[in-house]
């Protein structure tokens, strides 16, 4: 199989499971081992953390508005000192 159409698997995967209960670094091994992938760059450490910092881009672009509101309030609760 393609590595790209691997880790677009795997990037779906990563992000449907980030949010439930469990762990969706555990899936990014499972699944390989389940579909014998073997490719080194789809199983290592580098990958992973790079489908992870996606995830993070993804939701902070999703909570912008959020991040946008919160950021400014944040200095301005240290600059005024009070809640």
């Amino acid at each position: 199989m393609d590595t790209l159409v691997q880790a677009l698997i795997l990037g779906v995967v990563q992000g449907l499971t980030e949010f439930l209960p469990i762990s969706s670094s555990g899936h990014l091994i499972i699944v390989p081992f389940l579909f014998g992938w073997t490719d080194p760059f789809i199983t290592s450490l580098a990958f992973s953390v790079m489908l992870h910092v996606g995830t993070l881009a993804a939701l902070l672009v999703y909570f912008r508005a959020e991040w946008f509101r919160l950021v400014p309030a944040g200095f301005a609760t240290i600059r005024d000192r009070s809640f």
